[in-house]
């Protein structure tokens, strides 16, 4: 899930990015632009705890490196998932690492 919402990020695909979104904390779509003048670049995973078939949350730690107008940055992240009702996956929070 984390590489296909990253994916989502670098290809500019928002629609994505709400779907995979759990309903009670994604923002409403007209609260939600991606800035286009970021070039998403690379994708680390650190860490992952849970998120197995069994479980029914996971986090991942990631940095995710992208350049925008002022130059190369890194976002650090401890992102937490859930299992929806229907079996997929969801983005939840995250908190900066």
């Amino acid at each position: 899930m984390m590489r296909s919402r990253f994916s989502a990020f670098a290809l500019g695909l928002p629609e994505y990015l709400l779907r995979s979104w759990d309903p009670h904390t994604r923002p409403d779509r007209s609260d939600f632009d991606l800035d286009d003048t970021v070039e998403w670049r690379r994708l680390f995973i650190a860490d992952t705890t849970g998120g197995g078939p069994d479980d029914d949350a996971g986090f991942v730690t990631f940095t995710a490196i992208g350049r925008g107008q002022d130059g190369r940055f890194e976002q650090r992240e401890r992102s937490r998932f859930a299992r929806g009702a229907d079996g997929h996956w969801r983005y939840v929070d995250g908190d900066a690492a």
